[in-house]
């Protein structure tokens, strides 16, 4: 049974306590698998490390450990804290820690160069990052409910339920078809500008028919065909082992083809007063990523709590949350307790790996709108979800190529191999970062080499990536 909002003060002590130390981030745009092997069932059938380039399994090298002169310049790593710590380990054990290593934000945990038993320093990280025009709104917002700052995919998260209220005020009703129609006519241009500083007046005006277009704290939150973020900005980061934290060096912004977004929308909202909308919270509260599900769930409250303290046209929510615990199974059967409870839209879930079986397997033939704060494969883009399916976090086809421009143009690398985990999330930004870095930066990828979660050792998988590019 769904769980209602009530239980946010539990969750703003349990969240404020644990929150995700200094930015920490524990892989919110992938998962594993439920058995924890790494392997390719995560939804959509393409996973798995065979197609992607040596796999995991494959101790190809001959070697006995050892960074050779003749290996590659740097690594791409792509995995989750989890096992990060045990292949990190492994890494410092057999290299002198020459090589530049590029993660993306599935690795960003402060806690890792302690656990590991290395400052890290060769490692540069990427993330996307609260870039929007309003983030400092937002910002403060948190600040003032829970007393912490914000960490990593909480704006988005925000921006998530945010927009799905504005879409349901101008709907009228708790309709998934109807509120679809409307989620691009709210986050769009044209209209009132609203922000989080003036949401309860944004849905009011919904609510009335009136046109709005929502600013958001992560982006300017405008969707493009795919029901993708159509701008997004990323973090440039890297580890500080004396205070335990992933500190941000740089935030840069990108632009797709047509910032202002694009896609089916409709062309009015009919709107309407005196009622209670609703929403469904679908974010981990355990499992692997426990750690910022927490604070991604205070995040979904804040607009769930401005309208239910506000009550704009007599409007109120009734959100109500479930715990993905980062299982496709876990979640699939949760998302199907929100829909059995009625609720037309959802803020999630949170990584690509349960993501793609909720949206495939429920959200979209019970013709429910999900929208992922954190969830950025490349297959939720290319999800047949006759446009249920949207998400606040950019795609990985962003983020492959700034993984790409930082390995070749901050760390002057022109020769690669990559390490990523065993699912659609590694296989996918694997490919993505490969081709970007060879296609645009004239770079070479010596191997793509598949590693599983879970594996008590990784010195095999690391030799195969360290060694000299095939003849």
């Amino acid at each position: 049974m769904a769980r209602d909002i009530v239980r946010r003060r539990f969750l703003k002590r349990v969240g404020a306590a644990g929150a995700i130390g200094a930015t920490g981030l524990a892989g919110c745009i992938g998962s594993p698998d439920d058995g924890g092997d790494g392997g390719g069932d995560s939804g959509d059938g393409d996973s798995g490390g065979d197609s992607g380039g040596d796999s995991g399994g494959d101790s190809d090298s001959g070697d006995d450990g050892g960074s050779s002169g003749d290996g590659p310049d740097g690594l791409v790593v792509i995995g989750y804290p989890e096992s990060g710590i045990q292949l990190f380990r492994d890494y410092y054990s057999q290299s002198d820690g020459s090589e530049e290593i590029v993660v993306p934000d599935g690795l960003r945990d402060g806690a890792m160069p302690g656990q590991v038993g290395n400052d890290m320093e060769n490692v540069t990280g990427t993330a996307p990052a609260a870039g929007g025009p309003n983030q400092e709104a937002f910002n403060s917002l948190f600040q003032d409910e829970y007393g912490s700052s914000p960490g990593v995919f909480t704006s988005q998260s925000y921006d998530s339920v945010a927009i799905q209220l504005l879409a349901n005020a101008a709907a009228g009703e708790n309709s998934g078809t109807a509120i679809r129609d409307q989620m691009r006519r709210v986050a769009n241009p044209g209209g009132m500008e609203v922000t989080p500083e003036n949401l309860v007046e944004g849905i009011e005006a919904a609510a009335n028919g009136d046109d709005v277009n929502y600013q958001g704290a992560s982006s300017a939150t405008n969707f493009n065909e795919a029901g993708d973020p159509a701008s997004a900005a990323y973090a440039i980061w890297e580890f500080n082992a004396d205070e335990g934290a992933a500190e941000n060096v740089e935030v840069q912004n990108f632009e797709g083809e047509n910032p202002d977004g694009a896609g089916p929308a409709a062309d009015s909202g009919p709107g309407g007063s005196d009622r209670e909308m609703s929403v469904g919270i679908l974010l981990p509260e355990t499992g692997d990523l426990a750690s910022v599900g927490g604070p991604m769930i205070q995040a979904a409250q804040l607009p769930v709590q401005q309208v239910n303290d506000a009550g704009p046209a007599g409007l109120s929510v009734n959100a109500q949350i479930e715990d993905s615990q980062t299982s496709p199974s876990a979640g699939t059967a949760a998302a199907e307790s929100l829909v059995s409870a009625g609720v037309p839209s959802v803020c999630g879930s949170a990584s690509s790996g349960v993501n793609v079986p909720v949206s495939q397997e429920v959200f979209i033939p019970n013709e429910v709108v999900g929208c992922s704060p954190s969830s950025t494969a490349l297959s939720v883009t290319n999800l047949d979800d006759n446009d249920y399916i949207f998400r606040t976090a950019p795609s990985d086809i962003l983020q492959g190529r700034v993984m790409a421009q930082v390995m070749s143009e901050r760390l002057g690398v022109d020769n690669v191999a990559t390490l990523y985990v065993n699912n659609d999330y590694g296989q996918q930004l694997s490919e993505r970062f490969s081709s970007v870095f060879e296609d645009t930066f004239d770079g070479e990828v010596y191997r793509q080499v598949a590693f599983n979660i879970g594996e008590s050792s990784y010195s095999s998988v690391i030799s195969n990536a360290l060694s000299a590019p095939d003849s």
